[in-house]
């Protein structure tokens, strides 16, 4: 009997927390719909591993030795020894995004770049707080709104909240919808939002869209060597999608391969989400800077965009600026519904997915540039 009930004597106060968290997450996935694909897992994971004597975690146990817990074998494989999972992820990534309105329209490679002010701005942010570099680096690519780039980055500068650092990044990915609207409003006046863009798309041939991914990884890999993993993947998923004579692996890539590897990747991270680790002062104040830069780099977009205008006869809605942020292709359709709210005849989709899928490129770029940087110092 004493051993039926020692896993209930065992849980602690910190545990109970995560359990909280847990049900959580698996309720803004299920009752809100906020990206159920990444936080049903990980709620529910993050119960797993805070249950006492979880099985799923590496244990020894009197009179049968040492034990192999699965979540902790897939975090060890997929991710701490190899990045294989977040990297994995980036092909079918690649492979949804179409480059197109991108291409038609080059200044959005501007906005792109643009909105990840708010990585840097956090990332400072963190060190006055007394953060290590390499957990203030990894914290303030939260900003990117990029998921699999916040995990591959905490882990390659091995830091110590890459938990804490995953539950927000994916967290403020699902809340795009309510964050950037306030941000966007705060920075904007009604006419700069009721400012109509045409859209014009210049005809981009098959021979452009292929070359586009091989170009981008020469130059991404030149300029900054250690994105190569995170753009090189990227690309690769989107050459599939271009080449034209791999449909069936596109397809595959798009549906098969993301879907099984953002349920294992979700699941696995859980694994940094273990009470003693994720239940601490330190936790607060990461998911309080994530918010400060994914609401930065939200501005830094918009007031980029404005500052464009000055030089401008075509007004850019500045709007458009806010979708540069890697959040793809949530960023774009918040954009595109403000717009209608605004003027139900302005619309502005395809300027804001040119945006947005620039963004993506960014995202990786950046997180390759601190991983490069962090590493040299």
């Amino acid at each position: 009997m004493d051993f039926l009930l020692s896993g209930i004597t065992s849980i602690t106060i910190p545990q109970l927390i995560m359990y909280g968290v847990g049900i959580l997450l698996i309720y803004l996935a299920i009752v809100k719909g906020y990206e159920p694909s990444l936080l049903l897992p990980m709620g529910f994971g993050a119960i797993l591993v805070n249950i006492p004597l979880s099985g799923v975690l590496d244990q020894t146990l009197a009179g049968i030795g040492e034990t192999h817990g699965i979540i902790e074998w897939l975090f060890q494989t997929g991710i701490e020894t190899s990045e294989a999972l977040p990297i994995l992820l980036f092909i079918g990534i690649g492979a949804m995004i179409d480059f197109g309105p991108l291409l038609s329209n080059p200044v959005m490679f501007l906005f792109g770049a643009a909105a990840q002010f708010g990585i840097f701005f956090a990332l400072s942010a963190a060190t006055l707080l007394n953060f290590d570099i390499k957990d203030a680096a990894s914290i303030g690519i939260i900003g990117a709104a990029d998921g699999p780039t916040s995990i591959l980055v905490s882990q390659i500068l091995k830091s110590k909240y890459i938990g804490a650092i995953a539950v927000a990044a994916y967290s403020y990915m699902a809340l795009v919808p309510l964050v950037q609207p306030l941000a966007i409003r705060l920075v904007t006046t009604k006419k700069e939002r009721l400012i109509r863009m045409p859209y014009n798309p210049v005809s981009v041939s098959k021979r452009v869209k292929i070359i586009f991914p091989i170009l981008v990884t020469f130059i991404a890999g030149l300029v900054a060597p250690m994105s190569v993993a995170l753009v090189g993947f990227l690309m690769f998923g989107n050459l599939l999608r271009e080449c034209g004579v791999l449909n069936t692996l596109s397809e595959a890539a798009q549906n098969i391969l993301a879907n099984l590897v953002t349920l294992l990747l979700g699941i696995t991270i859980s694994f940094s989400m273990k009470a003693d680790a994720f239940v601490t002062k330190e936790t607060l104040l990461i998911m309080a800077l994530g918010l400060v830069a994914f609401i930065f780099d939200t501005i830094g977009g918009v007031l980029f965009a404005k500052f464009i205008n000055l030089f401008r006869k075509n007004k850019i809605n500045p709007m458009i600026g806010a979708a540069g942020i890697s959040a793809f292709p949530m960023s774009a359709r918040v954009v595109q519904k403000m717009a209608i709210k605004e003027d139900p005849t302005n619309h502005l989709l395809m300027h804001a997915i040119g945006a947005n899928v620039s963004g993506q490129i960014a995202s990786v770029v950046a997180g390759g540039i601190i991983i490069g940087l962090v590493s040299a110092l």
